[in-house]
């Protein structure tokens, strides 16, 4: 069975692909100078162009979404995608995609797991607990969740992949590896995103403060400069780092690049 890897295509939108299986996450196909919308009269202009448009993803066995915001699920994505591909995401954005004629999404509660199978392979899929602003904010932003995925079957051990979503830190998301186990990976969404000054995704400290708490084998940080509402840059959280001497590997990616989630290898041939 290859290793798992991730090929990232700009904000959180990347292809992961984990043995037989292939998916695409929060996916955002919008192009550089144009607006996502975030909600109650929200917008933020796009500064960076996608690595890829929907004509040309591969083969897709679903798509994992975070939440539903204009800057993980934009319209591009709503009117090229395959309507048949089962979408795994919050109950919330659950009932908006089925209007628009997802008829394959799973609306997945906090631990509500589902699984994929291809031949003796198996993909579980598991949604963790996320929160997407602080209490006073919380009528603004839709409701947020992450995810594991964990590739079973064969001779190899299982392979587990946490997705953070777009998610703050709280100490209480030690429960992603007390309930699903120990991560080889985690996909970090960063960025230090402010709305009228108030914090709604992780900066460089929180997102370290998550790599202490999770001890992922690898992370991959994303989503932190394809918005003008981020305002922690990956240097910022590279530097925090660095300084904080955080466990396991940290590997980045820029737009087009695969890079391969297991521990002992850097990046995949040919980046």
């Amino acid at each position: 069975m290859s290793e798992p890897t991730l090929e990232f295509v700009g904000t959180a939108t990347t292809l992961l692909r984990m043995g037989p299986f292939t998916l695409l996450t929060d996916p955002n196909f919008l192009h550089r100078g144009q607006r996502a919308y975030l909600g109650k009269g929200l917008f933020s202009k796009r500064r960076t162009e996608p690595s890829l448009r929907p004509e040309g993803l591969p083969g897709l066995h679903g798509i994992v979404l975070s939440h539903l915001h204009g800057d993980h699920f934009d319209r591009v994505a709503r009117r090229a995608l395959d309507r048949r591909l089962p979408v795994f995401t919050t109950p919330h954005a659950y009932r908006r995609l089925r209007r628009w004629g997802f008829g394959e999404s799973l609306g997945m509660a906090p631990w509500e797991s589902t699984t994929l199978t291809d031949g003796l392979h198996r993909l579980t899929i598991t949604s963790t607990p996320g929160v997407h602003s602080p209490r006073p904010l919380r009528a603004l932003l839709p409701p947020v969740m992450g995810t594991v995925l964990e590739l079973s079957g064969g001779d190899a051990p299982p392979f587990r992949v946490y997705i953070s979503g777009d998610t703050l830190y709280r100490p209480w998301l030690a429960q992603v590896t007390e309930r699903c186990g120990p991560l080889d990976a985690a996909v970090v969404h960063l960025g230090g995103t402010r709305i009228l000054g108030v914090l709604v995704t992780m900066d460089d400290r929180q997102g370290a403060d998550l790599v202490e708490t999770l001890h992922p084998g690898v992370t991959v940080p994303v989503h932190y400069d394809d918005y003008g509402v981020f305002r922690s840059a990956l240097r910022d959280f590279e530097a925090t780092w660095r300084r904080r001497r955080l466990p396991g590997v940290l590997r980045t990616v820029r737009r087009g690049e695969t890079v391969r989630l297991g521990r002992d290898v850097s990046v995949a041939a040919g980046v």
